[in-house]
């Protein structure tokens, strides 16, 4: 594990979510699912927070490096590559590496319809 914390890791933000963790999207990347609302920074904290949780690491070693007013973003992590906390993220997603498994329900049942 090295230092490379300017490599950068492309994930999207939805904000409002049932439950707060990590999914992979129906493309394929990784989708931040945050309770938290799109508003005054809240749902970019809560972001940071979900991700270093899911890295093992603490949260001052996550930064949004682009995409601060936007829910497609892109992150570094300090003290890790971008493709061992790719991993780990995809690990805590629950599905193994490079598999797809439907589309992100962040907390909901499908149909999109709120718990």
């Amino acid at each position: 594990m090295g230092t490379h914390a300017r490599e950068l890791i492309a994930l999207k933000v939805r904000p409002r979510s049932g439950r707060s963790r990590v999914e992979r999207g129906r493309d394929g990347g990784l989708v931040v699912c945050v309770h938290a609302p799109a508003a005054d920074g809240a749902a970019n904290r809560e972001c940071l927070e979900v991700i270093a949780e899911a890295l093992g690491v603490p949260k001052s070693a996550v930064q949004i490096v682009r995409g601060e007013r936007s829910r497609n973003k892109e992150i570094a992590v300090a003290g890790l590559s971008a493709a061992e906390a790719r991993a780990r993220l995809e690990s805590s997603a629950g599905l193994p590496a490079g598999r797809q498994e439907g589309p992100p329900t962040c907390g909901r049942p499908a149909g999109g319809a709120k718990p």
